[in-house]
């Protein structure tokens, strides 16, 4: 039995494409390097450092001294010898004066006079402790600094930059179809059958 048919036959669309890469190329010439650092200019004043020992005192305890200094103690000490014999002179002679008023002031001065005072006995040290004057000023100094800024006439180099943009071509590789084909349909006047 031939049974009428109606068949289809379809093509599918097939898209090709052509791609062209994109290039780019990118170059950094070196910056131009121009620096200079002038020196920073430094003075200063120096204040110098003092040292002051004075070991006059120490000299004088170990009777080292100094002409100057043993005539004005010897000057010191007969003037003060003078005065103490001035008062013991005077002393005596009123003692003297008044021998109606009874005692044996002769016998007095003389035993006085033959008597020494003790010397005291202790340890002495040989020079004095601080004797030795010992002053100190440290050295001052003052820096003036004066820096110089640098000096910079560096120049820098654009990028070289070459860029080509990349290109799609697209066509058709193969275009869609659908071809229709009838099977044992049959004429029926001027048209097919309709009934199956």
């Amino acid at each position: 039995m031939e049974l009428p048919q109606i068949r289809l036959f379809s093509q599918t669309a097939k898209i090709q494409l052509n791609i062209e890469q994109p290039k780019q190329s990118i170059e950094q010439p070196p910056a131009e390097l121009d620096l200079q650092q002038p020196p920073a200019e430094i003075t200063y004043e120096r204040t110098p450092a003092q040292l002051t020992i004075d070991q006059t005192k120490a000299r004088e305890d170990m009777d080292l001294k100094h002409i100057s200094k043993r005539i004005e103690e010897f000057a010191q000490l007969g003037y003060q010898d003078w005065l103490e014999g001035m008062t013991r002179v005077a002393q005596e002679g009123t003692e003297l004066m008044k021998i109606e008023n009874g005692g044996n002031p002769i016998v007095d001065q003389a035993k006085r006079r033959s008597e020494r005072p003790y010397r005291q006995l202790g340890i002495t040290w040989i020079p004095s402790a601080n004797s030795v004057s010992v002053h100190f000023e440290p050295a001052k100094i003052k820096l003036n600094v004066k820096t110089n800024k640098v000096i910079n006439n560096t120049r820098p180099q654009k990028p070289i930059h070459e860029y080509r943009p990349g290109k799609v071509n697209i066509s058709m590789k193969q275009y869609p179809s659908l071809s229709i084909d009838f099977v044992n349909l049959k004429y029926k006047g001027i048209n097919y059958e309709q009934e199956i």
